[in-house]
């Protein structure tokens, strides 16, 4: 979503492009009243998926009180395994969802139990950790390009030379592979950009600052970080820790962060956020509920719209409306869901 000359846009700004679209938007309005909608999580080990089942659930108390449905509750494994998602798969399936919207722990490993879903009439919509299964509905973002801007930017920061560490999230997961690949691209454009070291801080503050933290030491002089969002407070420790100057990197969204960042401006440093927002799960929400609606919608659907960025100029004021504890974010009602989807 940012490749072809596609603009970054901050929250409001969102809001107020899709305002006037949203009134032409074509909403199914077959009854779902009697359906019921499952939301499979594969983990809530950071702040990032604890506000996305917040967001989850605040949209589906809304829709049970407006009975656009009848139920949606939240399930999240314990463990981050492929087998332990599967088994949950399959009792939603047994309990008699009528759509399950899932962010899975793999792209490929599930497919089976997803194809007993679809086999079974259920909707299914993967979301952020989408998967390859024809039968699904896959909503994602641009993952691909945010981390290709990101490189890019390190690039303009650093005059186009410099050492690279990257930080990724949890292996295995699609969002991951597709950040990766993102880096990658934008490393080949930039070949004065030398990638020396890659650790996975599964997109948590602590496990990316011990990660981190271990790699340094191997390490030459590090220019600049390649990270996919909410790990850079960590990342930033484990520097300070090491005696070494904080590199630039594109900062996450949570609160942590934007305050670090914050403290940081005061001495000069500059960056800027880039995160995918938690709450776009609400946009998940209204596919299956419009697909259960009636609605034709292509299997394979981008939100194509920016992610939540936040320049320098913008931080105090995104950081005064952050909760304590929370992240910026931006959810999606129904008319504006459809608003998008129709555009495609």
């Amino acid at each position: 979503m940012f490749r072809k000359g596609m603009k970054v846009r901050a929250a409001l700004a969102l809001a107020a492009c899709m305002a006037g679209s949203a009134a032409h938007a074509q909403v199914a309005t077959g009854d779902t009243s009697q359906k019921k909608i499952a939301l499979s999580n594969s983990f809530a080990g950071n702040a990032w998926r604890q506000s996305m089942l917040k967001s989850w659930n605040a949209v589906a108390q809304q829709a049970v009180n407006d009975k656009k449905i009848a139920a949606a509750p939240a399930f999240t494994t314990a463990e981050n395994q492929v087998t332990e998602q599967a088994q949950q798969v399959q009792n939603l399936i047994l309990q008699g969802y009528n759509a399950i919207v899932i962010d899975a722990v793999s792209p490929t490993a599930l497919n089976g139990t997803i194809k007993k879903a679809c086999a079974a009439g259920i909707v299914v919509v993967s979301f952020d950790g989408v998967v390859d299964e024809p039968c699904a509905y896959r909503v994602n973002f641009d993952f691909k390009g945010w981390a290709e801007q990101g490189v890019d930017y390190l690039a303009t920061r650093l005059n186009g030379k410099g050492n690279i560490l990257e930080v990724r999230g949890v292996a295995g997961i699609s969002v991951d592979n597709l950040m990766h690949e993102g880096v990658l691209e934008g490393l080949k454009k930039h070949p004065g950009l030398k990638l020396v070291g890659s650790v996975n801080g599964d997109w948590t503050q602590s496990v990316a600052q011990k990660a981190v933290a271990g790699i340094l030491p191997t390490l030459p002089q590090v220019d600049g970080v390649a990270t996919e969002g909410e790990m850079s407070f960590g990342i930033a420790q484990a520097f300070k820790a090491a005696n070494r100057p904080t590199p630039p990197m594109i900062i996450g969204s949570t609160y942590p962060e934007l305050e670090w960042w914050s403290e940081q401006a005061k001495t000069g440093y500059q960056s800027r956020s880039l995160s995918n927002p938690p709450g776009a799960v609400s946009f998940a929400f209204w596919v299956a509920q419009q697909v259960l609606a009636g609605k034709h919608i292509p299997k394979d659907v981008t939100i194509n719209v920016p992610l939540l960025a936040i320049s320098q100029q913008e931080l105090p004021a995104k950081l005064a409306a952050t909760p304590k504890g929370g992240l910026a974010d931006v959810t999606y009602t129904l008319p504006q869901t459809v608003a998008l989807l129709d555009k495609k």
